[in-house]
């Protein structure tokens, strides 16, 4: 049977140096909470209870943590005496018995489940103690791991190391498995005797050894690693979120043509052969078919774009728009809770919004749905094979038959049958000589004017 594992994840912190008027853990990577990043990892590593150590927004921070393939218990902690105190909170929910604990931080959120893995490994082949480490070329200010014969012995701090142990490229990051069995014992033997008064975790690692236990470190990334305390920490864990995403993508049989300039959410998801061009923003629940094309400048969210279809450029897709395969969302348009149809063209300068447009529809630059009241939301249905002539507006709830014709400039407030031509616009009438006599009007008002100044 597969060893049992509690994961132990800590996000109590107070956010102090993030200058933010909510916890660190819920500010978004890639449109979604760091706290969520790492509950996903945990799950892909096959953990599946959590218990969850909370302190500030305690009921937030649990809420964006909570997944259906996970058991997540919440733990309060009040006081902040360090790392060790912190796990030692989940202790009755350790006490229920456990092959394995995992301990790992709410603020690293890149995080994958392989060397979460590796270290639940580790214990597996008869380690007390596996601490996740990382090599780095800037080493100052980490701890260092010390391995000796394949064992790791200790973790220094740099300050109490000496310039031999400095000049040590391997570094812990913080996360680490303990054997659950021997996990409250281990931890209830750290003492607090540095300068802060604190329970450092990286004691257990000498402490194991001291009871003849084993202790190993293994190796991870050093970009999976990185913790979040301020802003710009947040900005460079995005843009490391993104770059591993885009290569993920393009690996995938996605191209991008400045994949630098294309930002992704969460759970976006782009099928081969898609063409993604510069300056695209993806916001959470897109799904783009292979063969798609998103031209420069787009803004999509919450749209789903199939095979064959194109978007843009400078084009924005909101929640609910749905383009059929072939389907063509032009430049400077906005589309909102809409289907598309197969093959069906909205090329230029057009909001639509609550509508369905059938296959092969033509919709002429200009065009408006006009589907709010300013109370409520009403549709527009249109058919196969209409033709809407520029700089129409539609009044919802509207309804245009196939094959129909909406004239160029007209204002549509009734339902228009299949194959029926409409007219909603003023007859134009001429009035020879009467520009003239408006022009010397106007600029007689304009001299008068000037001379009374």
């Amino acid at each position: 049977m597969e060893p049992t594992c509690l994961a132990v994840i800590l996000a109590a912190g107070d956010s102090t140096r993030m200058k933010s008027s909510m916890s660190k853990v819920l500010h978004p990577v890639a449109g979604r909470p760091m706290i969520a990043h790492v509950m996903a990892s945990i799950a892909a590593s096959g953990i599946s209870d959590v218990a969850l150590v909370l302190g500030r927004d305690a009921e937030k921070v649990e809420a964006a943590a909570r997944r259906p393939d996970l058991s997540v218990t919440g733990v309060m902690q009040k006081e902040r005496l360090g790392t060790g105190h912190a796990v030692l909170m989940a202790k009755d929910i350790i006490a229920r018995g456990f092959d394995q604990i995992l301990v790992a931080y709410g603020d690293v959120p890149l995080i994958t489940s392989a060397p979460l893995i590796a270290a639940r490994d580790a214990l597996a082949e008869g380690a007390d103690v596996a601490v996740i480490g990382f090599q780095t070329a800037r080493p100052t200010g980490y701890g260092r791991l010390l391995v000796e014969n394949g064992e790791l012995v200790a973790i220094r701090e740099e300050k109490d190391a000496t310039d031999l142990e400095r000049a040590v490229t391997w570094c812990n990051s913080g996360l680490m498995a303990i054997n659950g069995r021997k996990a409250l014992d281990l931890l209830g033997r750290i003492e607090n005797k540095n300068a802060k008064g604190e329970y450092y975790l990286t004691d257990l690692v000498e402490i194991a050894r001291s009871l003849g236990g084993r202790a190993v470190a293994v190796d991870a990334p050093e970009s999976e690693l990185t913790g979040c305390n301020n802003r710009a920490e947040l900005a460079q864990i995005e843009e490391l979120w993104q770059k591993r995403r885009r290569h993920e993508l393009m690996l995938s049989g996605v191209t991008m043509i400045a994949p630098e300039t294309v930002f992704l959410s969460h759970d976006t998801e782009i099928g081969q052969d898609a063409l993604i061009e510069p300056n695209v923003v993806f916001g959470p629940g897109v799904k783009i078919e292979g063969g798609a094309v998103v031209h420069a400048f787009s803004h999509i969210e919450g749209a789903h774009v199939a095979a064959g279809a194109t978007v843009g450029p400078f084009a924005r897709l909101r929640p609910g728009a749905n383009l059929a395969e072939g389907a063509k969302v032009g430049n400077f348009c906005e589309v909102k809770k809409a289907e598309i149809g197969k093959g069906a063209k909205v090329n230029h300068l057009t909001y639509i919004g609550d509508a369905t447009i059938g296959a092969e529809t033509n919709i002429g630059a200009g065009t408006i749905t006009c589907n709010y009241d300013g109370y409520n939301k009403h549709e527009t249905h249109i058919g196969k094979g209409a033709f809407i002539g520029s700089n129409s507006s539609l009044v919802a709830p509207v309804s245009i038959g196939d094959g129909a014709l909406i004239a160029s400039g007209s204002v549509i407030t009734t339902d228009v049958p299949a194959d029926a031509a409409a007219f909603g616009r003023a007859r134009q009438e001429l009035k020879p000589g009467r520009a003239k006599v408006v022009r010397e009007r106007n600029q007689a008002i304009k001299a008068a004017k000037g001379s009374k100044s």
